[in-house]
């Protein structure tokens, strides 16, 4: 019965009831003039907050039926991997940020995807042993790592779920067999990817129609392949996909399809596991921001950027005040320097967190700060690791999805979830698209007799920039919140919390505030919103500016102790729904 009543929900959705309203802004000089403001979403019960409206309307009713946290973030992601198949889905990986709140207890679930195990070093080199180029690497085989999304939906409901599991693939499922609309984003994206994505026969055929023209808006897609998928997912639990025909598929297609380079197998998909890790937590001011730590850089370096931060005045300055951004922008660079040279997976080299995250450290590195013009030029700090560390070389581009949810019974998670680049590798098989997760290992393992600590190794996590947070208050989770957008997710969140914790914005407001992100010395302002008219200030201060694109997609929630208020970034698609 309560397998129907999602499936049923799942079909009739009305694009009218998940309408989202303007709302007025008192900080007026830092909105943007061509977002639309979305109202935030007010509850007391339990709150979604994810990148897609259907995704976000699987997940309310299961929480509306009694399920948990868990029990909802199942329903979301498998409906994303549907309807917003370029960002995530089955055949990629997550990390999940997860309060329990029965035990008071804090922690996290690595399913970043694995190297296979024929993996070395020479992975993304070619036959002269120069890197390849970003998209010859991408498309294909050879940049597909093991997924890791369905071991996680098993490994957390197994500890956690209370819906029976097969009741939890049902939206997704009805929603493949009838079909859906193709949403605004997805068609201008398949556009935009039409080389790359029609190279490939099943993507071909899914993504384009008989002339080959990419689908447009508003047109009726269905995916009974994925259903299928799916339905031996709800039956069969985990196994269902690691092993048997879906394995078989997977591997075929990563090393039959055009190219020989894929070298994921069997034995890879049957070992995979999901590490549960220690939560990353660092100060700012009151607060401690919480996180994945390694493989990804996306903790550790939010929480340098906020522990320099907070050494400066910020919550008097304002976001008006050059020199807040300033701040911001060099504390970046500054912490982006030391992610290049130290950050990795954990259980493959030293990294030394402590000492990047270690109050003296910081001090030190915010005194490099104590100053009116930006700085010059950054290196990484000397921290003490066990081997020394050649520059990273690995490049990230905007993908990726978010989602935040609590519960009834106080349960919080913030899960960041991926293919990475839109369309991961390219290639389609038994209805859902595999990563290329690999290209995010540093093409170059060594330079001048260095280890580069991102270098590709056999079964080794590459490392990631998404930053799934948690934001604890004496104790208590008080904000779930993350992004997609590639290595500029780490700026995304930084900056939210900053609106919101230091300069006294509603999340809302401080999620749709422009974005002004330097990472690696060139400061990037968000096109089309008053971050442009910054541009001559920060060049005076000494800074590189580019004007760009800045399509973040953050999806938060703010804890109170009698309501929930769900927030959701108007330059992409989600929105919150909560009772």
């Amino acid at each position: 019965m309560f397998a129907r009543s999602l499936l049923s929900v799942a079909l009739v959705i009305s694009a009218n009831s998940l309408a989202q309203s303007q709302t007025a802004d008192s900080f007026a000089p830092e909105q943007a003039s061509n977002i639309t403001h979305k109202k935030q979403v007010v509850a007391t019960k339990f709150m979604v907050s994810a990148a897609n409206p259907l995704a976000v309307e699987a997940g309310y009713e299961v929480l509306k039926a009694g399920g948990n946290a868990v029990d909802a973030m199942i329903a979301v992601q498998s409906v994303l991997g549907l309807v917003e198949p370029q960002s995530s889905g089955i055949g990629g990986g997550a990390f999940v940020v997860y309060f329990d709140a029965e035990k008071s207890q804090l922690t996290s679930f690595d399913a970043r995807e694995t190297a296979p195990l024929a993996a070395d070093s020479s992975l993304f080199l070619d036959d002269s042993g120069k890197p390849l180029q970003f998209y010859d690497a991408v498309v294909g085989g050879r940049s597909v790592g093991t997924p890791g999304v369905i071991a996680l939906f098993e490994t957390l409901h197994k500890r956690y779920g209370k819906t029976t599991w097969g009741d939890l693939f049902q939206p997704a499922i009805g929603l493949a067999n009838e079909g859906f609309r193709v949403s605004p984003r997805l068609a201008k994206l398949i556009a935009g990817d039409q080389q790359r994505l029609g190279r490939f026969s099943e993507s071909r055929r899914y993504f384009f129609d008989d002339s080959a023209t990419p689908l447009p808006e508003g047109h009726l897609l269905k995916n009974p392949d994925y259903a299928k998928t799916l339905t031996l997912v709800a039956k069969q639990g985990a196994a269902g996909f690691y092993r048997g025909t879906t394995a078989e598929a997977m591997i075929a297609a990563v090393t039959q399809l055009n190219d020989k380079n894929g070298r994921l197998s069997l034995a890879d998909l049957s070992a995979y596991e999901v590490k549960e890790r220690p939560a990353l937590c660092a100060p700012y001011h009151q607060y401690s921001v919480c996180g994945m730590g390694p493989p990804s850089s996306g903790a550790s370096t939010v929480g340098q950027i906020l522990g320099i931060a907070a050494h400066y005045p910020l919550d008097k300055w304002g976001p008006n005040n050059i020199h807040s951004w300033r701040i911001l922008g060099d504390a970046s660079r500054l912490a982006f320097a030391d992610r290049g040279k130290y950050l990795a997976d954990g259980d493959f080299v030293d990294v030394p967190l402590k000492g990047l995250l270690s109050s003296d450290y910081i001090k030190s590195r915010a005194d490099l700060l104590k100053r009116e013009k930006a700085l010059k030029s950054v290196s990484a700090g000397q921290v003490v690791t066990t081997t020394a560390r050649a520059k990273d070389h690995s490049i990230e581009l905007p993908s990726t999805t978010h989602i935040s949810i609590v519960d009834a019974q106080g349960n919080v998670l913030s899960m960041t979830s991926s293919v990475e680049n839109a369309f991961g590798s390219r290639i389609m098989v038994n209805g859902f698209l595999l990563n290329n997760q690999l290209t995010d290992f540093s093409f170059v393992g060594e330079k001048d007799g260095q280890m580069v600590a991102n270098r590709v190794e056999s079964g080794k996590r590459p490392r990631s920039s998404m930053a799934p947070t948690i934001v604890m208050e004496n104790k208590q989770p008080i904000i779930a919140i993350g992004s997609p957008g590639g290595s500029s997710i780490i700026g995304y969140v930084a900056k939210a919390l900053v609106g919101h914790l230091s300069w006294g914005m509603s999340l809302q407001q401080a999620i749709e505030q422009p974005h002004l992100n330097n990472r690696f010395g060139t400061y990037d302002l968000e096109a089309n919103t008053s971050a442009a008219l910054q541009q001559q200030a920060l060049e005076d201060l000494g800074y590189k500016t580019k004007i760009k694109d800045m399509t973040s997609g953050l999806q938060g929630i703010r804890i109170y102790p009698d309501k929930l208020v769900g927030a959701a970034d108007p330059r992409r698609e989600g929105i919150a729904k909560g009772d």
